[in-house]
């Protein structure tokens, strides 16, 4: 919808956006939240644990930003994977206008990703808010 984008310049400010947008809808709000290790043994961390302060529904949020060619686009198999093994539901937040548009349609299809200008909807439906 026009006048919704927000105007993030990089993955850092993509989760602080997620993040005051939790705040701002009174969710509690957590970052880098450890959740175990990958397969090669590598720490894994939630970019962001967004958690109903009532009914304690979370969500954890990986933050994806691609502004133009990079590799954040041929991560997105292995970070929906990661996300599968994480003890909360998760979804990919993703922004940014190097995404292409097969990336960004499968994205959309596996029912784990919403693009940043969609976000505030997707989460007080979640939420119920």
């Amino acid at each position: 919808m026009p006048g919704k984008q927000q105007a993030v310049a990089s993955g850092k400010e993509l989760q602080t956006e997620v993040a005051s947008l939790g705040a701002t809808l009174g969710l509690v709000v957590e970052l880098e939240v450890p959740v175990g290790r990958r397969i090669w043994g590598a720490k894994r961390r939630i970019d962001v644990v967004l958690k109903h302060p009532e009914t304690r529904v979370s969500l954890g949020v990986e933050c994806k930003f691609q502004d133009g060619q990079g590799s954040a686009e041929e991560k997105i198999p292995a970070t929906l994977e990661d996300i599968r093994a994480w003890p909360i539901r998760g979804i990919v937040v993703y922004s940014g206008r190097g995404f292409s548009s097969n990336m960004e349609s499968y994205l959309l299809s596996t029912g784990m990703a919403v693009n940043l200008i969609d976000l505030r909807d997707w989460l007080e439906l979640y939420f119920g808010l």
